[in-house]
């Protein structure tokens, strides 16, 4: 062990990895437009912020490629994957081909690219960026809500893998 995971209690990022993927989170499609350019990124970290005033979340990696051209716009749309929409998140994390061929979407109030197929949409202006550690901490304010009725649920990220959430045992803890 060396002094830096000494110093941390022997936390490496492959372990640090391997106990973060035991926590689910949910699978998002963040959006923004680059002149008359859609673009995408695939991002697992979203969260909601504050209520009042409405505000949302998400980390994206400071090295990112996409992030500062959607930045460049400000705003972007988390578009919230239903558990039936795998391959649309590897077509826009893989980067094979056109991703967005075949991906119906209509631009939201922000002008960012709201996909109608998804669960829901939460549309935003940029709020605040921070800097965290190796990412950037993405504050957006809520400028727009769209509940597309979606049947199914959200499509969850666990341990490597896609999934979905049963809501068939109801709302108890």
């Amino acid at each position: 062990m060396d002094a830096q995971e000494s110093q941390q209690g022997g936390i490496t990022p492959d372990r640090y990895r391997e106990v973060l993927g035991r926590f689910p989170t949910g699978v998002t499609l963040v959006t923004g437009m680059d002149g008359d350019e859609p673009l995408a990124v695939v991002i697992g970290s979203f969260v909601s912020v504050s209520m009042d005033p409405p505000l949302v979340g998400f980390l994206t990696g400071s090295e990112a490629r996409t992030w500062p051209r959607i930045r460049a716009s400000g705003s972007f749309c988390v578009n919230v994957l239903a558990d039936d929409q795998a391959d649309l998140a590897n077509a826009f994390f893989t980067r094979d081909g056109d991703p967005w061929e075949g991906t119906g979407w209509v631009p939201g109030h922000s002008g960012s690219p709201v996909i109608p197929a998804c669960v829901a949409s939460i549309d935003c202006s940029v709020f605040d960026v921070m800097e965290a550690g190796d990412h950037l901490f993405v504050v957006g304010a809520v400028v727009d809500l769209k509940d597309h009725g979606t049947d199914g649920s959200p499509m969850v990220f666990l341990g490597g893998s896609y999934g979905s959430f049963d809501t068939s045992s109801g709302s108890g803890a």
